[in-house]
């Protein structure tokens, strides 16, 4: 069971996690084979205020 795992900044809307789900699964079929029924999508949203680079929020790197 293949597993893709997508970590992002909240705020897509569903229709593009929709056609990000589709598209991945098909690039996946496409690259590596395998039943489509198979592949699994995990989206994780994530806040800003929880994500860090380089030291610093990217909450705090939006607001300067």
């Amino acid at each position: 069971m293949p597993l893709i795992r997508v970590e992002m900044f909240a705020g897509r809307t569903d229709e593009q996690k929709k056609i990000l789900v589709k598209e991945l699964t098909d690039s996946f079929i496409k690259s590596c084979g395998g039943n489509r029924e198979a592949v699994d999508v995990i989206i994780t949203d994530i806040e800003q205020k929880n994500w860090g680079k380089a030291g610093e929020l990217y909450s705090n790197k939006i607001n300067k």
